[in-house]
């Protein structure tokens, strides 16, 4: 082998070396990778399904979540607050057994006025409040988005779903309720969810 052989070898190794360490760098800053599976867990894999199994596509997304909402603080309820909104969960769960569709709707708004009253963007604006939403609460955000979504086509001429279904969104939208008044310890002290 000549020596011009030898170098132009050594000089394609070590750019291909900076090449791959450049990468890694960029998809460790941007929380590329394991940590966004790890922070959104259930939500990072809908995400990726709902971009079609494009992973670059759903971590640009979910980056950008963080970058919208990863600062934002949660306004502590008062225990008055937090026992109000709790009567008007027991209420909701209650009137479910003479009207799901109902009871599903009045969740639906009631979880939107929580998360509101925490800090999170007003329900009114849906969209925004999830993906504020997932980005504290992305274990329990499954449940809002069904009850969301039930409330909806409750609201519409289409038929809903079933009242298993209801139920079963009811139960998980209960989770995030929880959460967001402090029935489940999951805040810290500084008002900020602490990353799943």
């Amino acid at each position: 082998m000549s020596t011009g052989l030898i170098i132009l070898l050594v000089v394609i190794v070590a750019l291909v070396v900076v090449a791959a360490l450049v990468t890694m760098l960029i998809g460790r800053r941007s929380g590329a990778g394991p940590g966004l599976k790890r922070r959104f867990g259930p939500e990072y894999d809908r995400t990726v399904a709902a971009h079609d199994g494009d992973t670059r596509a759903a971590e640009r997304e979910l980056n950008e979540r963080l970058e919208r909402h990863g600062d934002l603080r949660e306004r502590p309820l008062a225990p008055e607050e937090r026992e109000r909104y709790a009567a008007r969960w027991t209420s909701v769960q209650e009137h479910f057994v003479e009207s799901p569709r109902q009871a599903v709707a009045e969740a639906d708004r009631l979880l939107g006025e929580v998360a509101h009253v925490r800090g999170y963007p007003d329900g009114g604006r849906y969209e925004e409040q999830l993906a504020a939403l997932s980005v504290h609460h992305a274990e329990h955000i499954d449940g809002y988005r069904r009850v969301h979504r039930m409330a909806r086509a409750g609201a519409g001429a289409a038929p809903g779903a079933g009242t298993e279904e209801m139920r079963a969104a009811l139960v998980r939208a209960h989770e995030l309720f929880d959460d967001l008044t402090g029935a489940v310890s999951g805040a810290s002290a500084s008002g900020r969810h602490r990353a799943a």
